[in-house]
């Protein structure tokens, strides 16, 4: 039996998130910001888009603050007891980000739609000179996690939170312009239930990668039908069963297999069949943490019925 522990988040100090520590405290300060700034401006203007972008950005502090916290736990060392460490953590707070986009939809529709039965007059000008100082804040929180969002659930979710905000902010805009030029008050609720509908495909998404990572389903990059391919035409391979493949967290996929072996292979030594294997799983698919057994064939052939 032997592992390889390659250049993955668990042999680099840390998850891959955790290269974006201080990107993730200044999109954090941002989106504060911007949360204490609509909040105002929604009180003066009476914007109901406003309040619902406000409660958009906030939740973007306190989910960005929760990829940070997950971000901390993931680097605490693995113990016997907690061999992966905390690195699922980081999943759980993409969940727990996914349920708080949701809860915001639902309040977003349901204030919508009482402010279609009882209107309220808004000041259009004030509230698009402070959509515009949001959309340019989140522009640059979009800047700060630019390269992160495709290496790590977490940043992913961070990233889309900001993204969200920052198309709320421009729902907002084109709102405020509308009531300026206009009067139609009703373009605010509008303009909220926008917020709202911008929120819901992002949610869906990370909720659905999260799980199925929490489901412990095979990488999607990885195709566990070539693994076994790729290790079959290794010279000395006879059958590959019990061929297994999750996601630790972001960045961190795990592999493992029952390898069978011709006597003749195992007799030039196990430890150098043993690392070609790895380097064959490793190098095709990128996948640093192998697993693999080693069985000689005539264990195979006395073993029966095994799982593929």
């Amino acid at each position: 039996m032997g592992h390889d522990h390659g250049p993955s988040a668990a042999t680099t100090g840390g998850t891959l998130s955790g290269t974006y520590r201080n990107r993730l405290l200044w999109t954090i300060g941002i989106s504060a910001s911007i949360t204490v700034i609509q909040v105002v401006g929604a009180l003066l203007s009476g914007s109901l888009a406003l309040l619902a972008d406000a409660a958009h950005s906030l939740t973007d502090a306190v989910g960005v603050s929760l990829a940070l916290g997950a971000i901390t736990l993931a680097q605490r060392a693995p113990t016997p007891r907690r061999t992966f460490g905390f690195y699922r953590v980081e999943i759980f707070s993409a969940v727990l980000n996914a349920v708080l986009l949701v809860a915001i939809f639902v309040w977003v529709l349901w204030s919508a739609i009482g402010r279609f039965s009882e209107p309220v007059e808004v000041k259009g000008g004030l509230m698009f000179v402070v959509a515009v100082g949001g959309l340019l804040a989140n522009l640059v929180g979009l800047w700060l996690l630019r390269d992160a969002k495709d290496k790590s659930l977490n940043l992913r979710g961070a990233y889309l939170e900001v993204l969200g905000d920052a198309l709320g902010s421009v729902a907002v805009i084109v709102g405020g312009l509308i009531i300026l030029l206009t009067g139609w008050q009703a373009a605010d609720p509008i303009a909220s239930i926008v917020i709202g509908l911008l929120i819901v495909p992002r949610a869906y998404g990370l909720l659905r990668d999260s799980v199925h990572v929490l489901l412990e389903a095979t990488p999607q990059d990885v195709d566990l039908g070539e693994v076994r391919r790729h290790l079959l035409a290794e010279p000395g391979v006879v059958a590959v069963h019990d061929l297994h493949g999750w996601t630790v967290t972001s960045g961190m996929p795990v592999l493992t297999a029952h390898v069978v072996v011709t006597d003749a292979a195992l007799a030039n030594g196990y430890g150098e069949l043993l690392e070609r294997l790895q380097r064959c799983v490793a190098g095709h698919f990128d996948v640093a943490h192998s697993t693999l057994q080693l069985e000689p064939e005539g264990h195979f052939e006395e073993g029966g019925a095994l799982h593929k």
